[in-house]
C-alpha cells in the first residue's frame, strides 16, 4: 500500500527537528561556559571517548544505549531525548500548520532559540545574550518579508517587550530593594516582540505571570519555601511565546468576546 506524500512529508518534519534538537542539546551544554558548539565533536564526559555517529541517532539511540555510554558505562542524561523529541514535535506542529512556508522555518528557528534558552535557565539561570541579541535582529529583519506582522509593528513590539519588563524590574527593585528580574528577561522579550509585535508582548507577559504564579505557588509549597524562593522566569515566557504561536489568536478572541455574553 503506497504511503502519501503528506505522511512522508511529516515524518521528514519531525525527523529533521529531532535531528535539529540533538545539534541543540550542544548548544544547551556548552553555550553557558563559553564554548565553541562547533568543535570539537560530542565525546562522553567521563572516559572522553567520541560519540560515534550511530550512538548520536536523535532518541534511537538513547533507548539502544540504555541511557548509558558505550564504553564506560556512564549514565546519559534524559534531557537529550527530552529535547530531540519537543524540538521534533514542534517542527512537526509548525508544518502541520503552515506547510513548507517561509514562516514555518521562521518559527521553526525561533522555537529552536525557545528550547535551547529554556533547559538554559532551568539549569543555569541565565538567559545568553548570544542567542537574544542575535534573536531581535532576525526577528526585525524578518518582518520586512512577513506582511502579516510588519517592520513598524516588530519595532514596537521591540521597544514594548524590553520596555515592560525594564519599567516592571525597576518598579520591583525600588520597592523591594531586590532584583527581581534579570536583564535576560528583558532581552528574551524584546526578542518575541520583534517576531510578533506589541500585541503577543501583552499575551505573552499575561500568560507567562499567570502560568508562572501557579507554577511557583506550587513549587514553593512542595519545598516549604517563602516567597524568596527564586524560579527562572524565562521558561514561563518562552512557553507563553509558543502557546500564542499556536493559539494565542483563538485565546485573545475568546477573552475579548467574554464582554458581550
Amino acid at each position: 500500500m503506497p504511503v502519501s506524500p503528506e505522511i512522508v512529508l511529516n515524518v521528514f518534519s519531525f525527523v529533521l527537528g529531532a535531528v535539529v534538537g540533538s545539534f541543540l542539546n550542544v548548544c544547551i551544554c556548552r553555550l553557558p561556559n563559553d564554548q565553541s558548539v562547533v568543535s570539537p565533536p560530542s565525546r562522553c564526559p567521563r572516559c572522553q571517548s567520541r560519540i560515534a555517529w550511530y550512538d548520536n541517532v536523535p532518541m534511537l539511540s538513547y533507548l539502544l544505549l540504555k541511557g548509558k555510554c558505550r564504553r564506560c558505562g556512564e549514565p546519559i542524561s534524559g534531557q537529550y531525548p527530552l529535547v530531540e523529541a519537543i524540538t521534533g514535535l514542534l517542527s512537526l506542529a509548525l508544518f502541520l500548520r503552515f506547510g513548507p512556508s517561509f514562516i514555518y522555518l521562521v518559527l521553526f528557528v525561533f522555537c529552536c532559540a525557545m528550547v535551547t534558552l529554556t533547559f538554559i535557565d532551568l539549569k543555569h539561570r541565565i538567559i545568553p545574550d548570544v542567542i537574544t541579541l542575535p534573536g531581535i535582529v532576525i526577528g526585525f529583519a524578518v518582518s520586512f518579508f512577513l506582511p502579516r506582522f510588519g517592520w513598524l509593528n516588530s519595532l514596537i513590539g521591540i521597544l514594548a517587550g524590553g520596555g515592560s519588563l525594564l519599567l516592571i524590574a525597576f518598579l520591583y527593585q525600588a520597592v523591594t530593594k531586590k532584583e527581581g528580574m534579570g536583564g535576560g528577561d528583558i532581552k528574551l522579550l524584546a526578542m518575541m516582540g520583534s517576531f510578533f509585535g506589541w500585541q503577543a508582548v501583552l499575551f505573552i507577559i499575561f500568560a507567562a505571570s499567570l502560568t508562572g504564579s501557579v507554577i511557583g505557588v506550587a513549587v514553593m509549597l512542595a519545598q516549604k519555601k517563602d516567597a524568596t524562593l527564586a524560579i527562572p522566569f524565562g521558561p514561563f515566557l518562552a512557553s507563553a511565546a509558543v502557546l500564542y504561536i499556536f493559539y494565542g489568536s483563538r485565546i485573545i478572541h475568546w477573552y475579548l468576546n467574554l464582554g458581550r455574553w
